[in-house]
């Protein structure tokens, strides 16, 4: 490998955890700090922290992958998450900072709902524990798959530790950099990184389609479309073979916005309510940049691909090569960081998530109801370890689709959490029964989904996204039972 990409990505490396080391120096004195970073995150802070953990390395291979394979249909998928993330920002953001702190200062998600519905409290932090810590080793492994696949289709034959493969090298070592960042500096550290993370992430966006399109084998936007229609007629239809359930379950991945713990957290810790306008404007100005970067990758980047005869065995690995076959090694490095920091800042965020709720929701509970802020951030730092180890196991298959990994994980959030979140925020009549029931029957009916193959086929025809039937039958059972228990004294009013 050449000496100008590493030199790129030490510099990267360096600066994460440089970072984690001042975040550590102002903001792990409590539990409040390590979780929330005080609640002072600016709008700038918060609105890229909260993109950059919510893009992670499927943005710039999953993404890109499917578009390369399937053409512009894919980008369905896109615009029905551009569409969620804003109605997430309008209507959970301003609620959730709110309410977070005016019930008890609830420092997780799990505390807020207990303190929200106390009738239910311990039923409530217990299932809603469960299910984060469950499908964040899902969530968590897809990006670590991420990095087994950048080294061990980057880096070749470089790395032989132990008899281990590129890839299993690579799942390791991206987790113990992120553990090493997260451990020390906690939330304001991981904050901190994603934005830097998410600046990174966006230049290199806009920097690979622009020079696909320049570069001396390509003619501009007009060549690239004439030779991947030649290839495909339909390659850059928005509708062309697209379904009605496949449209459906393209654009319903913005309903996993509502419920998706690391990026919601984010809400809670901007500064103030009057902020988060500003923090929405910044953080869906980044998710348009980005997004059309990368569907603008996978488009261009199948046309070079089909114009030179380039061999790419792996639509998602797209990214990676061209990465190094294009650019002075010094951008390479650089870009192989853009896609270290997509993975590193989605995986740093559920981790710590993860940790917060084993820590506040499992050990505050039910092993040390007195423990110290100090034996609390401890603890976390050891949850964060735990959890991260779990995901390196669970990514240990190198033919693991990242995106489909991501889908589960996103829909089964999005189901359990998200009529749940807003619900709770918008209607004074739910109950803590209620707010159970929507946990539980989100969650099953995504896993049971799953489990059934519905998901790549149903009753004979294509297959519907799990997210569907999940969001739909929580937001069901959250109303029915809320109804049936109106007169059961579980309603606190919203404050």
């Amino acid at each position: 490998m050449a000496v100008g990409v590493w030199i790129s990505l030490l510099l990267y490396f360096g600066l994460m955890i440089a970072i984690g080391v001042y975040a550590a120096q102002r903001s792990t004195s409590n539990s409040e700090e390590y979780m929330l970073g005080g609640r002072q995150l600016g709008p700038a802070v918060a609105a890229l922290s909260a993109g950059a953990s919510d893009m992670s390395g499927w943005l710039l291979l999953g993404l890109p992958g499917a578009l390369y394979a399937s053409g512009l249909v894919e980008a369905w998928i896109g615009i029905g998450l551009f569409v969620g993330a804003l109605v997430n920002w309008i209507v959970v953001a301003p609620r959730l900072r709110e309410q977070t702190e005016r019930y008890d200062n609830a420092l997780t998600v799990p505390q807020f709902l207990a303190n929200r519905f106390p009738s239910r409290a311990m039923a409530l932090r217990m299932v809603s524990a469960i299910i984060i810590v469950l499908f964040f080793a899902v969530y968590t492994a897809s990006g670590l798959v991420a990095g087994g696949k950048l080294f061990s289709s980057a880096f070749g034959d470089l790395f032989n530790i132990g008899g281990m493969s590129d890839y299993a090298v690579g799942v390791w070592f991206t987790l113990i950099i992120v553990l090493t960042y997260t451990v020390i500096g906690g939330f304001l550290a991981v904050s901190l990184t994603d934005f830097v993370q998410g600046c990174i992430m966006m230049l290199a966006l806009v920097i690979m389609p622009v020079v696909i399109l320049t570069t001396g084998q390509g003619d501009g936007i007009g060549q690239a479309a004439q030779t991947v229609t030649r290839v495909d007629p339909d390659f850059l239809s928005l509708f062309s073979g697209l379904t009605f359930f496949g449209f459906l379950s393209a654009v319903t991945w913005g309903l996993g916005y509502f419920g998706q713990p690391h990026i919601i957290v984010r809400f809670m810790a901007v500064r103030s309510v009057a902020e988060v306008p500003a923090a929405r404007n910044i953080g869906m100005g980044w998710m348009a940049i980005s997004l059309i970067g990368a569907v603008s990758l996978g488009i261009f980047g199948r046309a070079y691909v089909e114009r030179t005869g380039l061999a790419l065995d792996d639509p998602e690995t797209l990214f990676i090569v061209l990465s190094n076959l294009l650019f002075h090694p010094l951008v390479t490095g650089f870009l192989y960081a853009a896609l270290l920091a997509a993975i590193m800042s989605t995986i740093s965020s559920q981790l710590l998530v993860s940790s917060s709720s084993l820590t506040e929701d499992f050990y505050r509970l039910f092993l040390n109801r007195e423990a110290s802020d100090r034996q609390l951030v401890t603890v976390g730092r050891i949850s964060v370890l735990a959890v991260g180890i779990v995901a390196a196991l669970v990514a240990g298959d190198p033919n693991s689709n990242i995106l489909g990994l991501v889908a589960h994980a996103w829909a089964g959030f999005g189901a359990a959490f998200g009529p749940l979140m807003i619900l709770s925020l918008t209607w004074d009549k739910m109950s803590g029964t209620g707010a159970v029931a929507g946990l539980v029957t989100g969650a099953a009916t995504v896993m049971a989904w799953t489990a059934l193959g519905w998901d790549g086929s149903f009753l004979g025809g294509p297959g519907i996204y799990e997210i569907i039937p999940g969001f739909i039958l929580a937001w069901a059972a959250i109303v029915v039972v809320s109804r049936a228990t109106e007169t059961a004294g579980e309603f606190r009013p919203l404050a």
